[in-house]
């Protein structure tokens, strides 16, 4: 099972974007997005407001980073060269990035935005106007913009399912943890620590050097669980509170394997539940059984999600039903498509291909499959990360389903 993306898969990338750069009639290929600068070059950071920004020619890969940056990028198989200026604001990112540019002779460029995005305070100027504030440059900057990355990243690689499929190997282990070390008294936040070293240090025992480290201070697997009313909230906070008996816990387990992760969540019960949360469970198990049986090669993403819905109309429950039935997953959390009944208009209106198959389910797509109900008091959900294959699905995520399986007696 691979741990890492190999050099050929970016090799197999960086193909693919210079056919579209060519198609583009444009010089450059350029991004900002740290998610599509990793993807293409392997180059992970974390999006600040030091903007990073890279180029590619057909002949040709540079980057523009901050002097912070520079020792971990310069060893960088795909990149030729690496531009970097002070910091920001003392620095010029975006000068630094036009001097790049022009060194290229890319003066006609499609770029994923027009500038860096405003994040955590950046305000610098657009590629455009510091193309024409700098000197030199007499002739205007030809900016395009463009999605590529976005939209190759929909399907996946068997090398990125199979990355997945680690991730989702070692969340379903960590989920086993924050079961076994539930009980009434203690605390949500300390269970979710326990079982999230236990998860990590069993990975990177197993793995050992083939791991590659993508992670700040903590570690590679994460388990925990909202409790309570929390529950009722789709993204509801770790409250500070101990488990009590009756509690209803809504879970979440995953893990990352060089930047790609899976999504596994539970609804559990701290004792028997009554006959209302068994009821619920059931419904809300049901609606994900019934979605999960919906995926498949050329299936509608849109009818995916209107048959989660019709089912929760046959049984009076729509209106506790609070969000769509999923999403893809991969380098981000949440990627398009999204398991939405509004999915095909979407495509339509935004002409986001020239026939329908952006409407339609690929082999190669990995979604999380998640629909919830909510009460006023308590939430239902449980979800699992599926891979669409050539002739069917393949489940990633194995914890197991069933209200027997999880619910944690108390004695």
């Amino acid at each position: 099972m691979p741990t890492a993306v190999p050099q050929s898969e970016f090799a197999d990338r960086l193909d693919d974007v210079r056919d579209r750069i060519g198609d583009a009639d444009a010089d450059a290929g350029v991004w900002f997005s740290a998610t599509s600068i990793e993807y293409l070059s392997g180059f992970a950071h974390i999006q600040t407001e030091r903007p990073v920004v890279l180029a590619v020619t057909q002949d040709r890969i540079e980057i523009t980073v901050p002097r912070l940056e520079v020792e971990r990028v310069e060893s960088n198989p795909q990149i030729d060269a690496v531009h970097h200026y002070r910091d920001y604001p003392g620095g010029d990112p975006i000068g630094v990035a036009v001097e790049m540019l022009a060194g290229l002779d890319a003066g006609s460029i499609a770029a994923d935005a027009e500038g860096a995005p405003g994040v955590m305070g950046f305000e610098g100027a657009t590629l455009a106007e510091g193309w024409t504030a700098a000197a030199g440059t007499a002739d205007e900057l030809s900016v395009s913009t463009q999605s590529w990355v976005d939209r190759m990243r929909w399907r996946k690689s068997q090398t990125e399912v199979d990355l997945v499929r680690e991730s989702a190997r070692w969340a379903n282990l960590a989920h086993r943890y924050l079961a076994d070390y539930t009980e009434v008294g203690t605390h949500p936040a300390t269970v979710s620590q326990r079982a999230s070293m236990d998860g990590s240090r069993a990975m990177l025992d197993a793995l050992g050097s083939e791991y590659v480290p993508r992670t700040r201070g903590t570690g590679p697997v994460h388990a925990g669980y909202i409790t309570g009313e929390q529950t009722a909230l789709p993204h509801g906070h770790t409250a500070n509170r101990r488990l009590e008996p009756g509690d209803v816990m809504v879970t979440g387990a995953s893990a990352n394997v060089d930047g790609y992760h899976s999504e596994l969540e539970r609804t559990m019960f701290l004792g028997e539940p009554d006959d209302e949360q068994r009821q619920y469970f059931e419904l809300a198990t049901e609606a994900q059984r019934l979605a999960i049986d919906a995926l498949g090669p050329g299936a509608e993403i849109a009818y995916v999600d209107e048959v989660v819905e019709d089912y929760f109309e046959e049984q009076g429950v729509s209106d506790l039903a609070r969000h769509h039935v999923g999403h893809n997953i991969g380098l981000g959390g949440h990627e398009p498509p999204y398991i939405d009944r509004g999915w095909t208009a979407h495509c339509e209106h935004e002409a986001t291909a020239s026939d329908a198959a952006d409407a339609t389910m690929e082999p190669g797509m990995i979604w999380t499959i998640e629909p919830g109900l909510y009460t006023d008091s308590e939430g239902y959900r449980h979800s699992d990360t599926v891979a669409i294959t050539e002739d069917g699905i393949d489940r990633l995520t194995t914890f197991p389903r069933s209200i027997e399986e999880n619910t944690i007696r108390v004695e």
